[in-house]
C-alpha cells in the first residue's frame, strides 16, 4: 500500500499527517520565547491580541469536532433546514453576546476569568459555581474531543482507538503546555484557515462524488416533507430552539469564550465577534450539508449511529488525498477546542484557586508559582480526560448537568454586571433553585397529569421571554428588552401550553432561565445593596507586573534579613551555651 489508499489512510500517511500538524503547531508555540514568559500573558496574552488572531481564535474555539459531527447529524435527521438551525443560531449567539462582552471588559479590563470577576462582585460561592462548572465542562469537552480524535484515527487508519486518543492528547498538550493561552490563539489562526479551506474543498467534492445535481432528483424520495422544507417545525423544535437556549448559556458561562474576551484589545471586541459569527455560521452550515447529501443518497450510518456519518462518507466516497484533507480538518477542529479547554482550566487554577486566595489573605501571588500551577493543571486535566476517554466514560449526564448550570447562571451573571442591587445570596440561591427544577424536568420526572405540567409550561413561557429579552437587552437596553420579552411570552403561550411538555430538552432549558431570573429578581429588588462597579477593576488587576516584582523582591529581602537575624540569634545562643559549659 502507498501513503494513501483510495478510501482511507495508511499508517504511514497518518503518522506523517500528525507529525506535520502537531510538529507545525509545536514550532509556532516555540516561537514564543520562554524567557519572555509572563503569568498574565500565559492566561490572556496581555489583554492586547489584535483583530486577525482574536477573530480566528474565537471562530476556531466555537468550531469543535463535535459541532461538525452534530451539524452533519442534524442535516441527516432533519433535512435541509437541520444544518441551518444548528449553524445559524449558534452563529447569532456569538453576535448577541458581544454587547455583554464590552460591558464585562469595561468593568474588569484586566480580569483573567469570569469566576474571578464574580468573586470581586459577590464573593466565594458565585466564584465556585462558575469555576467549578467550567472545570467540569472543560474536562468533558476535552474528553469528547479526545474520543472524536481516537474514533477518527481508528476509522480511517490501522491504528486503534486508544492509540489515537493518546496521540491526540499528547500532541495538544505539548504545544499548549509551552506557552499556554498564547499558544492556543496563535495556533488557532492556522487551524481555522485549514478548517475553512478544507470545508470549501470537502463539501463540493462529496457533492460531486455522490452524483452532483442529479442527486436532488434521484434521491428526493428519501426525504419526508419536513426534511425537504427550509422551515421545518421538527428541525426548529428539536434542534433550533433548544440550541438557542443552550448556546446562549455556553457563550455567557464558558471560560474559553471569556478568556478570549479578556485577551482581545477592548476596541476590537465588536469586529472580532462579528467576524467569528460569519466564520462559524459558514463553516458549520457548510459541513452540515454533508448530512443532507447523505440523506439524499440514501446512505445508512455505520452501526446505525448518525455520528459516524461524516467520517464514513469521507472514507467511502473521497479519494485518498481528500481523505487526508478531511483528516486535517477534523484534527484541527478538535485540537483548537482542546487547547482552549486546557488554557481555560489552567487560568482558573492560576487565578481562582491560587491568585485570588492569596490576595484575599493580603498576600502577593508569585507569578512563577502561578505558571507552575497552570502547567501542572494542564497535565492533570489531560490525564483525567485520557482516563474518561479510554474507559468510554458516559459523559452525557454530566454534560446535561453542566449545561443546566450554565443556563441557570445566565441571568444572574448578566444582571451582576448591570444592576447594583444583585446580592451574593440572590445569585447563589437563584442558580441552585433553577438547577433543582431543571433536573426533574429534563429527565421526564414531572408528572404528565395534574397541575405540575401546567406550572412547568408557564415557567417555560417566562423562559421564552427571558431568552429573547436578554438577546435584545445587550443592544437596546432595559425598556426594549421588557417589551420584546413580554411580547414573546404572550405570543408563545398558546403554542406552549399543552404542547411543549413533549419536548423535555427545550422545556427544561427554558425553565432554568425562568426560575433563575424570577428568584434572582425577587431576592434583589428590595435589597439595600448599592455596589460600586469600580471595585471590580481594582480587585482583578494583573498579577505579573513590575510593581508586583518589586514587592516580591522586597518581601524576599525582608524574609532573608529575618532568616539572617534568626541565624545570628541562634549562634549567639550557642555561644552563651558554650560559655556556661566552660
Amino acid at each position: 500500500m502507498g501513503l494513501l489508499s483510495t478510501t482511507a489512510l495508511s499508517a504511514t500517511a497518518v503518522v506523517l499527517l500528525l507529525l506535520l500538524f502537531y510538529g507545525g503547531t509545536m514550532f509556532m508555540s516555540m516561537r514564543i520565547a520562554r524567557r519572555d514568559e509572563n503569568a498574565d500573558s500565559y492566561m490572556t496574552a496581555g489583554h492586547k491580541i489584535g483583530f486577525g488572531i482574536s477573530a480566528a481564535s474565537m471562530t476556531a474555539t466555537w468550531i469543535w469536532a463535535s459541532s461538525m459531527y452534530a451539524s452533519v447529524n442534524s442535516g441527516y435527521l432533519y433535512g435541509v433546514s437541520g444544518p441551518i438551525h444548528y449553524g445559524l443560531w449558534g452563529a447569532l449567539m456569538i453576535l448577541f453576546i458581544y454587547p455583554f462582552g464590552r460591558r464585562i471588559r469595561k468593568v474588569a479590563p484586566q480580569a483573567h476569568t469570569l469566576a474571578e470577576v464574580m468573586f470581586a462582585r459577590h464573593g466565594r460561592s458565585s466564584q465556585l459555581m462558575l469555576a467549578g462548572s467550567n472545570i467540569l465542562g472543560s474536562v468533558i469537552s476535552l474528553t469528547s474531543n479526545f474520543i472524536a480524535g481516537g474514533a477518527l484515527i481508528s476509522m480511517l487508519s490501522p491504528f486503534s482507538f486508544i492509540q489515537g486518543v493518546i496521540v491526540i492528547a499528547g500532541g495538544v498538550l505539548l504545544y499548549t503546555l509551552w506557552s499556554g493561552f498564547r499558544a492556543s490563539v496563535l495556533t488557532d489562526f492556522a487551524q481555522v484557515l485549514a478548517m475553512l479551506g478544507a470545508v470549501v474543498i470537502i463539501v463540493p467534492s462529496i457533492f460531486f462524488f455522490l452524483g452532483g445535481v442529479e442527486l436532488f432528483s434521484s434521491g428526493a424520495q428519501n426525504l419526508t416533507p419536513q426534511q425537504q422544507s427550509f422551515f421545518s417545525s421538527d428541525a426548529f423544535l428539536n434542534q433550533g430552539a433548544p440550541y438557542i437556549a443552550a448556546v446562549l448559556a455556553y457563550a455567557i458561562g464558558n471560560q474559553t469564550i471569556a478568556q478570549r474576551l479578556f485577551a482581545v484589545r477592548e476596541d476590537l471586541i465588536k469586529p472580532t465577534f462579528i467576524t467569528a459569527t460569519i466564520g462559524y455560521g459558514a463553516t458549520i452550515i457548510g459541513i452540515g450539508m454533508v448530512g443532507v447529501l447523505a440523506l439524499y443518497a440514501g446512505i445508512s450510518p455505520s452501526d446505525g449511529d448518525p455520528n459516524n456519518l461524516l467520517p464514513q462518507v469521507a472514507a467511502e466516497y473521497l479519494p485518498g488525498v481528500l481523505v487526508a484533507v478531511f483528516f486535517i480538518m477534523i484534527i484541527g477542529s478538535l485540537s483548537s477546542t482542546a487547547d482552549s479547554d486546557l488554557a481555560a482550566m489552567s487560568s482558573i487554577a492560576m487565578t481562582d484557586v491560587y491568585g485570588q486566595s492569596m490576595r484575599s489573605r493580603g498576600r502577593i501571588p508569585n507569578p512563577r508559582t502561578m505558571l507552575t500551577i497552570g502547567r501542572v493543571t494542564m497535565i492533570l486535566a489531560t490525564v483525567a480526560a485520557l482516563v474518561f476517554a479510554n474507559v468510554r466514560f458516559n459523559i452525557l449526564d454530566l454534560l446535561v448537568f453542566v449545561g443546566a448550570l450554565w443556563g441557570a447562571l445566565v441571568f444572574p451573571v448578566i444582571a451582576s454586571f448591570y444592576w447594583k442591587k444583585v446580592t451574593n445570596s440572590a445569585f447563589t440561591v437563584s442558580v441552585l433553585v433553577a438547577l433543582a427544577v431543571f433536573l426533574p424536568t429534563r429527565f421526564g420526572l414531572i408528572p404528565d397529569t395534574g397541575v405540575a405540567p401546567w406550572i412547568i409550561e408557564a415557567l417555560a413561557v417566562v423562559g421564552v421571554g427571558v431568552v429573547l429579552g436578554l438577546m435584545v437587552f445587550g443592544f437596546f437596553g432595559t425598556r426594549a428588552a421588557l417589551i420584546i420579552g413580554g411580547i414573546a411570552a404572550v405570543v408563545s403561550a398558546p403554542f406552549v401550553f399543552g404542547f411543549l411538555r413533549d419536548y423535555d430538552t427545550l422545556t427544561a432549558s427554558l425553565v432554568a432561565y425562568a426560575v433563575s431570573t424570577i428568584v434572582c429578581f425577587a431576592m434583589s429588588v428590595r435589597s439595600s445593596m448599592d455596589f460600586d462597579f469600580a471595585k471590580i477593576a481594582r480587585r482583578t488587576a494583573d498579577y505579573d507586573t513590575e510593581e508586583v516584582a518589586e514587592a516580591l523582591e522586597e518581601e524576599a529581602e525582608g524574609h532573608s534579613e529575618a532568616v539572617s537575624a534568626g541565624r545570628d540569634a541562634r549562634r549567639s545562643d550557642d555561644d552563651d551555651d558554650d560559655k556556661i559549659h566552660v
